[in-house]
């Protein structure tokens, strides 16, 4: 099995910067991506940022120019940077990997887990 543990939520004022991390860890074999996604209430869970073992990253068009994701290979970690927090950033963050894993026979097999998610509320 494979577990994600989120932290940096919280309760920032519009403006404000924020930083989302995530640590995997488990009978990882290989991570492929690392990536938030969020919710906000009434809408659907939609892609954040993700970054890909080989350095490439991906944002959603909202965040591009305020947010920074990167990974620390070693910690099996992935890091959110967001600043100039918006109101309509509230939601909760969930953190996203992909890989493979070894199973309780030793086989590798794919794995795509989620964290438990975490809180981040931009007040106006």
């Amino acid at each position: 099995q494979v577990q994600l543990v989120e932290s940096g939520g919280g309760l920032v004022q519009a403006g404000g910067s924020l930083r989302l991390s995530c640590a995997a860890s488990g009978s990882i074999l290989i991570i492929n991506h690392m990536g938030w996604y969020r919710q906000a209430p009434g809408k659907q869970r939609e892609l954040v940022a993700r970054v890909t073992s080989s350095g490439l990253t991906d944002y959603v068009d909202s965040v591009k120019e305020r947010s920074t994701i990167s990974r620390d290979a070693a910690k099996n970690t992935v890091y959110l940077q967001m600043n100039s927090l918006r109101p309509e950033d509230t939601a909760v963050y969930y953190c996203n990997v992909h890989g493979r894993r070894s199973d309780a026979f030793g086989r590798s097999i794919p794995f795509n887990s989620w964290g438990q998610g975490t809180q981040v509320t931009v007040s106006s």
